[in-house]
């Protein structure tokens, strides 16, 4: 949906709830804490899923909406009719007790024991609704939706409780239940700006541009369609996904992903929540997507509609190589496992894995979009040439588009986006955005922007297939043979030497003038040289 300027007053209002609780965090020792985060995205996930229910509650008993203690008077209803609620609510909604909402919790902070009943609550919040909730590790466990968040800190736990229920009540979700992506996406990446960076860590965590998230989105979806499978083997925190997901629409497609980290696979849950995709958190895999793919169907891995990834380039999977090298890897790693270099493991190219995965795992008619450092689409030898000429010779390649260097605040490799489509057996577009942008300053680093107005222009000259000079040109897959399999714009741009008529007697005159200049320059360098000459022989030992 297209954004309503009259939102702003309430990603003002949900900002400032975000920075009160981080405040609170602060006050009680856990401001850039590790646990900081657990604690700031389970409390505001809380909060979201308690005036959800309300609104949902209201819906199915008008009657409540103009009560002003409706959880009193909701209190009251006996406990079978109670229990239908579950089922007239959409399925989507967490299902809460009374006692459970935060405006009983909040009557309550001033009894004993107060931090213990938060606890006690959000962890059977979690059991109620672990079905719904839950996010699972590749070997079967689940991760639950609450942790015990009031024993992160180490001392006046009833206060740290009681602080953050004096946040949660000042600001209301219900009102804005109805809004769609664009507002919550804005608000997501507001609540996680500063726990998805790239500081440190084996499996560091990059959160995609928006624009590349946009570009992707409207290339892969030109149209409409439904009833489709979306996957990420590389989900991080799922803005690419949510963005498919949004072109698709929430409710026309099915959500699949696997990452390592169970700090994304959170992150992700708490994406799809925000952004009414609860259908697919069972599909929310934890877990090595390289050497334990979790989705199959049939006892082969599954095939999907379409795939999306910003993949880690280069990481140690050093300790894992002998298993990717296995017998039933062959044909999923078809060009090959890349080298260990021996004094930087965690210089592995390991995005050349997920490319041959993504390849492996696209259905007959699947499109795909993966991010790339740039040298992936001219290199000369290796897996990368080989990736590229399966690609072409399989003709199931839509194109490329390379990137502004800085696009990623966090890294200053130059990326470039492949699409893919086994249904193209035409044209190819390839596009050098490496031009558009403005530079600005994100921190210590820089930073490129694209306008909408340049996002509109990859994303419009890539689906009409337009050639425009020195910016794309529409190939076919022999002429990317006949330039040894590169996808690089640049090679494809026509040389062009422009030439100027004139007449005879302009010749002549440009070369009697081209003459006299030389004249000129010989006879000053004969004076030079007669100088040279007598200064040597002035000269005396």
């Amino acid at each position: 949906m297209t954004k309503d300027i009259n939102n702003e007053p309430f990603v003002i209002k949900t900002k400032t709830l975000i920075d009160e609780l981080k405040a609170v965090c602060a006050s009680y020792g856990l401001g850039n804490d590790g646990n900081e985060f657990k604690i700031i995205s389970q409390i505001f996930l809380y909060k979201f899923l308690n005036d959800k229910f309300a609104y949902e509650v209201k819906q199915v008993k008008p009657e409540l909406a103009d009560v002003e203690h409706w959880e009193k008077e909701l209190a009251n209803i006996p406990d079978t009719e109670y229990q239908m609620l579950r089922y007239q609510m959409s399925d989507s909604t967490a299902f809460l007790l009374p006692h459970q909402l935060i405006p009983n919790l909040f009557e309550r902070q001033n009894e004993p024991d107060f931090a213990k009943t938060v606890d006690d609550t959000l962890m059977d919040i979690a059991a109620t609704n672990n079905d719904l909730f839950a996010v699972k590790t590749e070997d079967g466990q689940k991760i639950r939706l609450f942790d015990r968040i009031t024993e992160f800190v180490s001392s006046k736990r009833d206060a740290f409780a009681k602080a953050l229920f004096n946040k949660l009540v000042i600001f209301n979700f219900e009102n804005i239940m109805g809004e769609g992506f664009d507002f919550f996406s804005t608000i997501f990446e507001y609540l996680i700006k500063d726990y998805n960076s790239d500081a440190g860590g084996k499996y560091a965590e990059y959160y995609t541009p928006h624009a590349v998230s946009k570009i992707i989105a409207n290339i892969l979806v030109p149209e409409p369609v439904s009833n489709k499978t979306i996957y990420d083997p590389s989900a991080g925190s799922g803005t690419l996904l949510m963005n498919l997901a949004h072109a698709i629409g929430n409710d026309k497609c099915t959500v699949y992903s696997q990452d390592i980290s169970q700090k994304s696979s959170n992150l992700l849950r708490l994406n799809l929540v925000l952004n009414n995709l609860v259908h697919s958190i069972e599909n929310v895999i934890q877990g090595n997507t390289m050497t334990d793919p979790y989705h199959k169907k049939d006892g082969d891995l599954r095939k999907f509609d379409y795939i999306v990834s910003n993949p880690p380039f280069k990481l140690d999977f050093s300790d894992d190589v002998e298993t990717l090298k296995k017998k039933e890897n062959k044909n999923r790693f078809f060009a090959g496992v890349p080298n260990v270099p021996k004094k930087a493991k965690d210089k592995m190219a390991i995005y050349t894995l997920f490319l041959q995965h993504i390849m492996h795992s696209l259905n007959a008619t699947g499109k795909a979009a993966i991010v790339v450092p740039t040298g992936f689409i001219t290199a000369q030898s290796g897996i990368d040439k080989k990736i590229r000429q399966k690609l072409v010779d399989n003709k199931m390649l839509a194109g490329v588009v390379s990137m502004p260097s800085n696009i990623f605040a966090t890294t200053g490799t130059n990326v470039s986006i492949v699409f893919l489509d086994k249904e193209n057996k035409e044209d190819v577009v390839l596009i050098d955005a490496s031009n558009l942008g403005t530079t600005v300053k994100e921190g210590k680093n820089q930073k490129t922007l694209l306008s909408e107005t340049e996002e509109d222009q990859i994303i419009e000259t890539f689906t009409n297939k337009t050639e425009v000079e020195d910016f794309s040109v529409v190939v076919k897959y022999d002429d990317i043979k006949a330039k040894n399999y590169s996808l690089s714009a640049g090679q494809y741009f026509e040389v062009k030497i422009e030439y100027v008529d004139i007449t005879a007697e302009e010749f002549d005159a440009k070369i009697k003038n081209f003459e006299s200049n030389l004249e000129e320059l010989f006879a000053e360098s004969d004076t030079l040289e007669k100088e040279i000459q007598n200064n040597l022989k002035s000269l005396k030992l």
